[in-house]
């Protein structure tokens, strides 16, 4: 598609929804205006009083192309090797308000159009984060997010909450017991990081928004239900959560059955300060236990006859575990944060399938963002990142026998780790307004040495409102 008309078209679709995120704002002041006010907060009489509610919007249209490379052979789930474009188109508003001190309700209708290269298929690093898994579910809007957030005070001590999606800016206890229950993403709350968790202002491959070897519950859009415990200190804190697995691997439909399925996690979060660093790192170490109906790699093999092609469905049993580990670090360096480094890396057993995020059972990352404060631009970002996945013996072996998972599938394979390299420049037009070039390099494409490698152009632009 040439260039000129498709920026066209993403400035009128723009204009269109910053006309209306205008029009919301203007209604939400008035209703500010004539609201309740909420009760001061803290022993300062002075001190402005936090608003009672809260509502954005925001909307990301990512554009993606990329050319032919090598590819001796593919099969139905492979990365398709000719020259390919796609755009995606994610929309996106949130109503969040405080009826009761310290109790927030979240709302959030979500919709996306468009769709991935190669149907997002291919590779373990699918390389738009906004695209769901399954192209045949439907582009109509949906509900994203509706959940509740309750904050139990622990002690007197107060901390700022800065505006953003999805919360409520104003003040909450700096130690507290959080409960949130209701329909999110399960990492919402899990495998955050400041540095690589947003397709829309950050990186736009899965594996760097989030760990590739965390197959954290979620349906094929990445939303579950579930509860989580939020323990908070000034030293850190722990959380608790359980979400709902699918009833299928990549299924739109979750199985509310927690007998025999069910997504568990915790995590510790810890704030080491490092010597000569004015601010304290972030070290997050998660684990993970799935139960849901997955099938067994080495069994499906052990019971496929010589010849045929292995089915991973043939051996799906309710009640099937998979855990794994994850560490999460990130450490601001300067300009308040806006310049820092991030790492994660996770492992899963990856005797079972891969059931919810993507088809990896080791994940490395390594990255870092820049403040374009040094170059008199403060309100750009650059990032640079690389990541490397891995499968287990059992999973390759399944693959190569020519075996298909929800992403993967080449009919064949060379096993080789999947390498991925992105960078992306963010640029801050004005306003709510934001543009950023992005490429990705991909080697051993769904770690499949015989392909590749794969160069990936892209440009996103963002726009987004809050108020207040």
């Amino acid at each position: 598609m040439p260039i000129r008309p498709l920026l066209w078209r993403h400035c009128v679709r723009a204009g269109l929804f910053t006309l209306f995120l205008g029009l919301t704002n203007t209604a939400t002041a008035f209703a500010a205006a004539s609201g309740p006010a909420a009760e001061p907060v803290g022993s300062d009489t002075g001190t402005k009083p936090d608003p009672w509610f809260a509502i954005g919007g925001q909307a990301n249209w990512i554009d993606q192309q990329t050319f032919a490379f090598r590819s001796p052979y593919q099969g139905k789930n492979s990365f398709r090797s000719g020259y390919d474009n796609a755009l995606s188109h994610l929309f996106d508003v949130f109503v969040a308000v405080r009826p009761l001190p310290g109790l927030e309700v979240v709302v959030n209708p979500e919709m996306m159009l468009g769709g991935a290269l190669s149907d997002a298929l291919g590779l373990g690093g699918v390389i738009n984060g906004d695209v769901i898994r399954n192209p045949g579910l439907g582009q109509t809007p949906y509900v994203a997010r509706a959940f509740v957030r309750y904050a139990l005070p622990l002690g007197s001590d107060q901390e700022t909450v800065p505006a953003g999606f999805y919360q409520l800016p104003g003040h909450r206890p700096a130690s507290r017991l959080q409960f949130t229950a209701g329909k999110l993403g399960t990492n919402d709350l899990f495998d955050v990081n400041s540095y690589a968790g947003s397709s829309r202002t950050q990186f736009l491959n899965w594996v760097l928004i989030n760990s590739g070897a965390y197959d954290y519950a979620a349906d094929t859009r990445g939303f579950s239900y579930g509860a989580a415990v939020e323990w908070f200190q000034p030293w850190g804190a722990l959380r608790v959560g359980t979400f709902l697995m699918p009833t299928t691997a990549n299924g739109p439909d979750l199985d509310t059955d927690l007998s025999r399925s069910g997504g568990n996690q915790i995590e510790v979060e810890l704030h080491p300060h490092l010597q000569g660093l004015e601010r304290p790192a972030t070290l997050r170490v998660l684990g993970f236990l799935n139960r849901a109906a997955m099938g067994n790699y080495r069994q499906t093999l052990a019971q496929t006859g010589v010849g045929a092609v292995p089915d991973i469905a043939s051996t799906r049993q309710p009640g099937t575990v998979k855990y794994g580990l994850n560490l999460n670090v990130e450490q601001p360096l300067a300009d308040d944060g806006a310049t820092g480094v991030f790492g994660r890396l996770g492992w899963n057993d990856g005797a079972t399938e891969s059931y919810a995020f993507t088809e990896a059972d080791l994940s490395l990352s390594l990255g870092g963002q820049l403040s374009g404060r040094y170059w008199h631009r403060p309100d750009d970002r650059v990032g640079l990142a690389v990541a490397i996945g891995g499968l287990s013996p059992d999973h390759a072996a399944y693959a190569k026998a020519g075996g298909s998972g929800f992403v993967l599938g080449d009919g064949n394979l060379t096993y080789g780790q999947e390498t991925i390299l992105e960078t992306y420049y963010n640029l801050r037009i004005w306003g709510p307004f934001s543009l950023s070039l992005d490429y990705q390099l991909i080697g051993n494409p769904g770690y499949n040495q015989d392909r590749g490698p794969i160069s990936i152009l892209g440009l996103r632009m963002h726009v987004e409102q809050l108020y207040p």
